[in-house]
């Protein structure tokens, strides 16, 4: 089974370094001799070539796995998405739904400038991280104290952004696993708040300040919710690397940012109220395995991700025979080591990118409820501790 493995994500890993360099080597060429004169030209030219590399990634969801997202929503929240910039908030259910969201924001036109609010060593990873780091996203410590000022400042950057953008953050703070939702329940409990089933108590503080620097420049709010239909297996990295096809299905409601309230203490509790109604729509889900309150839309798997992939596939297969023969690299003991050393580290990169999105892998919560009452985290772990 191992072996099967590593002949599928070997060859995917390849295909996806290697290109993702040369699209790094072009984002720095760009960042140095571009953006010091001309940040929105920059911002223009990232987009496109930010893209090359991630549409490698809804390729592997729409052509290679075959993952079928199955989206709700009305009929104007699908027509302004992609046309405007928007905060959007989600639940962090799945080991992808950031991938979820790639997805969407292609199908909507602004897969290239869509942003996030990561932890600090996301920017770290090899290829997808550092372009992250070009494309700037939001990169923080899980310290309040240390993030407050990073975050105020990386979000007003984005008031001239030249084009439509999403800025997506999980407000739970950390990926749902069953550890934290029972520590959820015990701090909820133990304060009295709303006791949650399938979701856990959001973190208000990045979303109140996301609220309050965004609210002149950013028009609304999507509010995502992911469920996995009982009849599908959850997508995983790992799932979507073998090839193997799951469901996912997606709420979303488009809210007006000046709908929201002005002072802070509500916006806090509107958050709350929305995860409280969230979990409601879980709830329902899972009774009946659909979101039967909104239309399922039809959001088509264009071809575009499939052309790219096929471009950049030709490209090295070409550039790969083209260096064997020029290099002789194949032809004696030393050229083949080097060569098993690099399938190695590709192998290696793979793994570490696997195992990052695992959810059942991130930090089990733990309950420390004095704490929690100064900072409303329902966790004080290492994942945990960012607000």
């Amino acid at each position: 089974m191992a072996i099967a493995a590593a002949a599928v994500v070997v060859p995917l890993g390849v295909l996806f370094f290697i290109s993702g360099l040369f699209v790094n080597l072009i984002q720095a060429v760009f960042f140095v001799i571009v953006r010091p004169f001309s940040k929105n030209t920059y911002r223009r030219i990232n987009r496109w070539v930010a893209e090359l590399l991630w549409l490698e990634l809804v390729w592997i969801i729409d052509w290679w796995a075959g993952v079928k997202i199955e989206v709700f929503a009305d009929a104007e929240t699908l027509r302004s998405m992609g046309k405007e910039h928007a905060l959007l908030i989600c639940n962090h259910r799945s080991d992808i739904d950031w991938l979820v969201g790639w997805v969407l924001a292609q199908r909507s036109g602004c897969l290239g400038s869509t942003l996030a609010v990561m932890k600090k060593s996301s920017k770290f990873l090899p290829v997808i991280g550092w372009s992250m780091w070009f494309s700037e996203y939001l990169f923080l410590e899980r310290s309040w104290a240390k993030d407050e000022n990073t975050l105020k400042s990386g979000l007003q950057r984005l008031k001239d952004f030249p084009q439509p953008f999403w800025v997506a953050l999980f407000v739970e703070g950390t990926r749902f696993t069953q550890a934290k939702l029972l520590a959820a329940q015990e701090y909820a409990t133990s304060t009295g708040l709303p006791v949650p089933r399938n979701v856990l108590i959001p973190r208000t503080k990045g979303f109140v300040t996301a609220v309050s620097h965004m609210r002149s420049f950013v028009p609304a709010i999507y509010d995502a919710t992911v469920s996995i239909p009982k009849t599908s297996p959850p997508p995983t990295m790992l799932r979507l690397f073998k090839g193997k096809p799951s469901v996912v299905h997606v709420h979303l409601k488009r809210h007006l940012m000046k709908d929201l309230p002005e002072n802070d203490d509500a916006v806090a509790q509107w958050c709350k109220d929305t995860f409280v109604e969230k979990d409601k729509l879980l709830d329902k889900h899972i009774a009946e395995d659909t979101f039967s309150d909104l239309p399922q839309q039809n959001i088509g798997r264009p071809l575009k991700s499939l052309v790219v992939v096929t471009c950049w596939g030709c490209m090295l297969i070409l550039g790969i025979i083209k260096f064997l023969q020029r290099s002789m690299l194949l032809s004696s003991w030393k050229g083949l080591v080097i060569s098993l050393v690099g399938l190695g580290g590709i192998t290696f990169l793979m793994h570490i990118l696997i195992q990052f999105s695992q959810s059942e892998r991130s930090t089990p919560a733990k309950v420390s409820p004095g704490r929690q009452k100064n900072v409303g985290s329902p966790s004080n772990s290492t994942d945990d501790k960012r607000q």
